[in-house]
């Protein structure tokens, strides 16, 4: 049992030594790549399926007792997380398959890009503070070198209002666990649930916690902190892009989930205050996007968007809105990565990422369109795809919650969110090619051909498909998502499950 729990930092770790190991066959590098993404996935899986049977399973390395030793837990929501981390990497993989001109660049991505999982997974099964700040880290150092993965001036811009503002959220972060273990002698997110519930904490651990939260709102791109993540996204090299679209912002997301209902379980001003910042969120990120002109600034917009239904969950804290955000998790880093996969290949054959330069996809390329439209229907809520339900429960809870500002604007967003993808759809793939026929650059670069995408079309091809399955199949998946809500909302079995793993 506690071999599965660290399964999905050992997994990683081991494919990013053996495809450093590998470096000069760019086959084998490729192949061991994708066994460890297969590996993860079949891990976050078997996860899932222990989750799913009510198990909420902890561990502490080494044999040391909390609040020494290093915590490990899977619930419902971690072990959901670690799955869906594990498709999008295995996608992200075979995305970069495809044919590329420059193999140094692959070579050096598969081992960064393990780097990174192995920080993603961390930050989701850890059970303390320090770890989250250590997890944190890991996958900070690895999205940075990915970012500026291929070199240009353009990266090197995106990547250094990346790292400052990270890394101003990074001292926020280590100065605020500093502050909390002072305040408390203890960073195990358990005991200090326990202490926050009894009252035993000082007012210093409560500001820690504040200043914690804005560190994670940062990661988070939430208002009025998002402007790093449209800056530097689309520069990125398409895998890299759609790797961070899926994955990065959720591990802030997921921080504030464990955090709020860990430590402030209770409806009070820090929901207030979260209400009104999910509602910002949306709006200006959907509004952001309606300003933009190439087709990876206005799914980066739609990012920062997306996030603000998440928050809007926790923010109304209903075990409804709750299992709302759970869903919007899960159907977002699918739909999101995949719509910028499907962004880099119509940038590929149309020879630019500006609208204006682009058209001509529906014609040249039908199968696209299709691919398309159902990653971009379902980021716009529209039924029966996987957005449709997310959206619906957290329109419902809010309604039930008596927040009916924060439902008008989850109504609008959507609608504005469909006039976006709509405005996609017209330029990219119904007007004609402003090249004409024979695919001049049209003011763009060149027009590339199809050729070598198959595994590019295989990756979006499978993400879509999950797009419908979750849609089809929304009430196993909200079932899931309820007791994974259940579990947040009532905290006491994981704080037990830790306790007793702890020896306390």
């Amino acid at each position: 049992m506690n071999t599965l729990i660290v399964s999905p930092l050992l997994i990683p770790l081991a494919t990013l030594v053996a495809t450093l190991l590998a470096r000069r066959s760019p086959r084998a590098v490729t192949a061991i790549s994708l066994a460890g993404a297969l590996a993860l996935t079949a891990a976050g899986l078997a996860l899932v399926g222990l989750a799913a049977q009510g198990q909420i399973l902890a561990s502490q390395a080494g044999g040391w007792a909390a609040p020494n030793g290093i915590t490990l837990v899977v619930d419902r929501l971690s072990a959901a997380m670690v799955a869906i981390t594990g498709i999008v990497g295995t996608a992200t993989i075979v995305f970069a398959m495809a044919r590329d001109e420059d193999p140094a660049r692959c070579r050096d991505f598969h081992p960064l890009v393990h780097g990174l999982l192995v920080g993603v997974c961390g930050a989701f099964i850890t059970g303390d503070v320090f770890n989250l700040y250590v997890w944190f880290e890991v996958l900070l150092v690895g999205s940075f070198a990915l970012l500026v993965l291929g070199g240009g001036r353009r990266r090197l811009s995106g990547t250094v209002v990346y790292v400052v503002l990270n890394l101003v959220a990074t001292m926020m972060f280590l100065l605020a666990a500093g502050m909390l273990y002072g305040a408390s002698g203890s960073l195990n997110m358990a005991l200090l649930a326990q202490a926050f519930a009894a009252g035993e904490v000082p007012t210093t651990a409560h500001a820690a916690v504040v200043l914690m939260l804005t560190a994670f709102s940062i990661k988070a791109a939430l208002f009025p902190v998002f402007g790093w993540l449209p800056a530097s996204y689309h520069v990125a090299w398409t895998p890299v892009s759609a790797l961070f679209a899926g994955l990065l912002t959720k591990v802030g997301v997921y921080a504030l989930i464990r955090l709020v209902t860990l430590f402030w379980p209770d409806a009070g001003v820090a929901h207030e205050v979260l209400l009104w910042v999910a509602c910002a969120t949306m709006l200006i990120g959907v509004l952001g996007a309606a300003a933009q002109v190439e087709v990876r600034r206005i799914l980066s917009f739609h990012i920062v968007s997306q996030v603000g239904y998440m928050i809007l969950g926790l923010a109304i804290a209903t075990p409804l809105a709750l299992a709302g955000a759970v869903f919007y998790l899960i159907h977002h880093i699918v739909v999101k990565a995949n719509l910028f996969f499907i962004g880099g290949i119509a940038a590929r054959l149309t020879g630019s990422e500006r609208l204006a330069a682009m058209g001509g996809l529906y014609a040249r390329a039908p199968w696209l369109a299709l691919l398309f439209a159902i990653p971009a229907l379902s980021l716009a809520g529209i039924p029966p795809l996987s957005g449709f339900w997310a959206k619906f429960v957290l329109v419902k809870a809010s309604l039930d919650a008596s927040a009916w500002i924060a439902a008008a604007v989850a109504l609008v967003t959507g609608i504005f969110t469909l006039l976006s993808m709509s405005k996609i759809w017209n330029e990219a793939f119904l007007k004609p090619h402003p090249g004409g026929a024979g695919g001049g650059s049209g003011g763009g670069g060149s027009p590339r051909s199809a050729d070598g995408l198959q595994p590019a079309l295989w990756a979006v091809g499978t993400l879509a498909a999950m797009t419908v399955a979750i849609g089809l199949a929304a009430g196993p998946v909200m079932d899931y998502a309820v007791a994974a809500a259940e579990q947040l909302a009532a905290p006491a079995a994981y704080i037990d499950a830790v306790v007793r793993a702890g020896g306390n």
